[in-house]
């Protein structure tokens, strides 16, 4: 980046905050964001392949790897995400190995409890039914790795007016 320069003469009549802008590189828009793939560690990436598919109808869209060192990119609906495996020497643990959850997913749907009944068949475990809560029909599970999801819809417009 090139150093600011003093004008030496009459002084410009833009504000100094003007020129600063003009030299500082541009934000990034969020505009251009276009989604968030989380990617899940699992001790068992084959097993979670096959729970997720019974679970949320997920296919896999790419797949690199063998056997359970495989790194799977899976789409449920339009929602993308990732499944991978576990590893010590990269510091990638799961929610097992940890014994907790360092993030929730949530999962919109069209009907959450169709899909908590599914994922239960699947293996998953309720944690909390589906029902009414802030201003969203939503259920929580664990699935067998360990991951927490909310599976839920808003009950009306969302965001809610008057809210940023």
């Amino acid at each position: 980046m090139t150093p600011l320069r003093r004008r030496s003469g009459p002084r410009c009549a833009r504000s100094s905050a003007t020129r600063l802008d003009r030299a500082l590189p541009a934000r990034p828009s969020f505009n251009q964001v276009t989604s968030i793939q989380p990617e899940l560690w699992v001790e068992s990436p084959r097993k979670a392949l096959s729970f997720y598919a019974a679970a949320f109808g997920a296919r896999v869209l790419h797949q690199v790897g063998e056997a359970d060192d495989i790194v799977a990119q899976l789409a449920a609906g339009d929602a993308t995400f990732w499944v991978a495996s576990t590893s010590e020497e990269m510091r990638r643990f799961s929610p097992r190995a940890i014994d907790g959850a360092t993030c929730r997913l949530l999962l919109v749907v069209d009907d959450p409890d169709s899909v908590v009944g599914q994922a239960v068949a699947a293996g998953a475990t309720e944690s909390s039914p589906v029902g009414e809560e802030h201003g969203w029909l939503l259920g929580r599970i664990m699935d067998p790795f360990g991951h927490e999801w909310e599976i839920g819809k808003p009950l009306g417009a969302w965001p809610p007016s008057g809210h940023t």
